[in-house]
């Protein structure tokens, strides 16, 4: 029996790796998308042939959208001809809405349809779009709309009309001097809207509290002199994933997402982890079930999602199902940062650098010590600061004694 290939999220398709009649293998990578904010590679889900590839590199794509068929040669899965198929019923369903301007299609917000690859084309040729007629679903503008433009009518120009609701600023002619115009790429415009959404419909508030992670440090050392033969390497950052998910085990209300009527409390435990990638871009991985494996498990899965994510490798299970987000910044020595949170999740842990500061030891002596102050930026709506500062509080303990993350039957 046919099997169709569907996505499960929306974005743009890249490229095939493999081509109609090749066989292929449940696992298989067969295409490259690129997601809001990832580049997914695509798998095959059963064994079998490529009967049918059912998007063309830069289309753009929805949820649900199926782009390939696999099954036995001389099978066939293709819908009835008076039936749209899923890609297109999906595009539909994530198309702007339109208004009829001067004889052209155009979305809501006062642009002109197109597809990515139809814009990248028009931009090499030098072809206003605006004056393209598109021959897409809804007028969209495809790639062989300007592959052929001999061939389609051209458009008059559109009279001035005032800026849609929501269209963002105008901030005047662009420069064209001493500068380098930069395009935004589909993962940095993701970013964009996402951390604005974030910051202006949530009510961020913030707890810090600073952490002694010298007995952290020091226990780490010795796990990964323990777990030396089997090649793996714990790392702070694992560590601290396991003390977060030990305490939002302990603290399920701020496990929670926020969808303006109702809450929603996560019953797993699964930390989102912030991972900067080259070129400035940013992707949230996915550990599942971090109060339950092992630092073991947890530090040799997410050393593998960091490699896949870092070269563009990243699979679709990758970035999905976060409950709770970690954004670390040890690294690069820094003090003190709040991070914005990732609706419609209830918080964000943004964790600093540690540093040898000045310290008052119990008796009153002075001494140096170790310590890395740690910031809770938390959804108003979902918690108060008396449960912040409970959860920081509890959090602290967990790093100031590190033995208690530890599953001491398999570590």
């Amino acid at each position: 029996m046919a099997h169709e290939v569907k996505l499960t999220m929306d974005g743009l398709l890249i490229n095939w790796l493999k081509d109609v009649g090749d066989s292929v293998s449940a696992g298989d990578i067969i295409a490259e998308f690129e997601a809001d904010k990832a580049t997914v590679e695509i798998e095959a889900g059963s064994d079998g042939e490529l009967l049918e590839l059912r998007a063309e590199p830069g289309d753009e794509l929805g949820e649900g959208s199926v782009i390939a068929v696999i099954g036995v040669g001389g099978e066939t899965a293709s819908p009835d001809q008076d039936e749209p198929s899923d890609a297109a019923i999906s595009e539909a369903a994530v198309t702007p809405p339109e208004t009829a301007t001067n004889g052209k299609t155009m979305a809501d917000d006062g642009r002109v349809k197109a597809s990515p690859l139809a814009r990248r084309i028009a931009a090499e040729k030098g072809i206003d779009l605006s004056r393209v007629q598109g021959s897409g679903p809804g007028g969209r503008i495809v790639k062989a709309d300007v592959e052929n433009l001999s061939a389609m009518p051209m458009l008059p120009p559109a009279p001035p009309s005032a800026p849609a609701a929501g269209a963002q600023p105008t901030w005047g002619a662009l420069p064209t001097e001493d500068v380098d115009v930069i395009p935004l790429s589909r993962m940095r415009r993701a970013i964009a809207d996402g951390t604005v959404r974030s910051k202006s419909n949530t009510p961020h508030f913030y707890v810090t509290v600073e952490a002694d992670v010298e007995p952290l440090l020091a226990l780490r050392v010795e796990i990964n002199s323990a777990l030396a033969e089997r090649g793996v390497k714990v790392s702070v950052n694992d560590m601290l994933i396991k003390a977060l998910a030990l305490t939002l085990r302990a603290f399920p209300n701020l496990n929670t997402h926020y969808y303006g009527d109702r809450f929603v409390q996560h019953r797993r435990v699964n930390i989102g982890i912030s991972v900067a990638l080259p070129e400035n871009g940013l992707v949230n991985v996915v550990c599942p079930d971090a109060d339950k494996v092992s630092l073991s498990e947890m530090a040799a899965y997410n050393k593998a999602m960091y490699e896949r994510a870092r070269s563009g490798k990243i699979k679709p299970d990758d970035i999905r199902g976060a409950t709770f987000t970690i954004s670390n910044l040890g690294p690069f020595n820094v003090k003190d940062f709040s991070a914005i949170i990732s609706s419609p999740e209830a918080g964000i842990l943004a964790v600093s650098s540690s540093q040898r500061v000045p310290i008052v030891h119990a008796d009153g002596t002075l001494g140096i010590g170790t310590r890395m102050n740690m910031t809770l930026s938390v959804d108003h709506r979902v918690s108060n600061g008396a449960e912040g500062a409970a959860f920081m509080n509890h959090l602290r303990e967990l790093v100031e004694n590190p033995l208690r993350l530890l599953d001491l039957s398999g570590v």
